[in-house]
């Protein structure tokens, strides 16, 4: 795919220092862009790409396709339905996440 950016530049993952949720997160600013509404955050970040792990890069919107939640009131709750999401749709790559977290709906 032709990536609006280096997907492992200093704007994607970091020369593959940083993974899916640590990629994201650095596109909100904790202070300033909550509540945040889903929509308005795929249209403007939709088309970048997420290192998932060292072989798979998707776009944002292609995890965003499966949060449900439609706006977060803060950066917690923003990380809790994106980790959900990802989980539930075979975009978490960590090993052994299974024993560390509890799936919530």
């Amino acid at each position: 795919m032709d990536w609006p950016h280096d997907p492992d530049g200093e704007q994607g993952s970091e020369g593959r220092r940083k993974y899916g949720h640590a990629v994201i997160a650095k596109k909100i600013d904790e202070e300033e862009d909550f509540p945040l509404n889903r929509d308005e955050f795929v249209s403007e970040y939709g088309d970048d790409p997420i290192r998932l792990d060292y072989e798979r890069v998707v776009a944002l919107r292609d995890i965003f396709e499966h949060v449900d939640q439609e706006e977060f009131s803060d950066f917690v709750d923003f990380h809790k339905a994106v980790g959900r999401a990802m989980r539930a749709n075979d975009l978490w790559f960590y090993e052994g996440a299974e024993n560390f977290t509890r799936s919530r709906s």
